[in-house]
């Protein structure tokens, strides 16, 4: 087999896949493969779990190569139904709870849609985590400064450096009550601290961002527009950068980094505590 060739791999589960996906994402980044991913969520019945296996099957016979399967599923039958596929399965779940059970000397108590479902022991969590997604909408990009003193976190930021993106992920991944607030050309020529934020400058965190890689991205919104040039990006870049230094507010250069990464280490710098959900 050429260990080149792409992998088609399954993430099949009976709730809504995310487990397996961030699971299987995180062991398969260790190697340097192609892969074709497909999702199954909600496999919560016989039927749907033959409809799989048979789908498996056929991928392999068409390709020659096994296809690689990450199931989560509590179902002992829907999953010893997948794990007769030609695929090869690995029960994500399971392999830690054999460990666990021997180590806590309790047997689990599997219940479907666990994980991410809405039961009644998080739906307190659930709330707070649409609560803290509605904040940050309505605190995007200094629509409001009014209930600042309810967020956990402001950034800061020019136009375009990431502002928007990862405050949403801090507010669905994590519940955190996340505002923003940008600064533009305008502000440029006597660039200050908003009146409105100098009340909260122990929760402000700022963004910075490589002109090139800003001018990159704004020439997507805006072609050939002063906003997008290179010199304006410095200029804006540079001013913003030198106010964190001289407010002594904490930002992070977020040209390399992803929005997760991005998010996670806003959490640690300003040591705001995760919740899971």
């Amino acid at each position: 087999m050429d260990v080149n060739a792409e992998r088609s791999v399954f993430y099949i589960s009976d709730g809504t896949a995310i487990t397996a996906e961030v699971l299987g994402h995180a062991v398969l980044s260790q190697f340097p493969v192609t892969v074709r991913t497909i999702t199954l969520p909600f496999v919560e019945n016989v039927p749907r779990a033959l409809a799989v296996k048979a789908q498996i099957n056929t991928l392999f016979q068409q390709s020659g190569i096994r296809p690689l399967v990450f199931v989560s599923v509590v179902n002992a039958e829907i999953r010893q139904i997948i794990q007769q596929s030609d695929g090869f399965c690995q029960d994500i779940v399971q392999t830690l709870v054999a460990p666990l059970q021997q180590e806590l000397g309790i047997a689990p108590a599997p219940v479907a849609h666990r994980t991410h479902g809405l039961t009644a022991g998080n739906l307190g969590k659930y709330d707070a985590r649409i609560a803290a997604i509605d904040y940050t909408l309505a605190h995007d990009d200094g629509i409001s400064l009014r209930g600042l003193d309810e967020a956990q976190v402001i950034l800061l930021g020019v136009s375009r450096c990431g502002k928007t993106p990862t405050s949403l992920y801090l507010a669905m991944q994590f519940g955190i009550r996340a505002a923003n607030y940008p600064f533009i050309a305008d502000d440029m020529d006597n660039l200050a601290l908003p009146a409105a934020l100098k009340p909260f400058r122990h929760k402000l965190f700022g963004l910075t961002i490589d002109p090139e890689r800003l001018s990159a991205i704004r020439q997507e919104r805006a072609e050939n527009s002063r906003y997008a040039s290179l010199r304006q990006c410095r200029l804006e870049v540079g001013e913003v950068a030198a106010l964190f230094r001289i407010q002594k507010i904490p930002f992070l250069n977020s040209t390399n980094y992803s929005v997760e990464e991005m998010a996670t280490k806003i959490l640690d710098i300003m040591a705001l505590t995760r919740r899971m959900y």
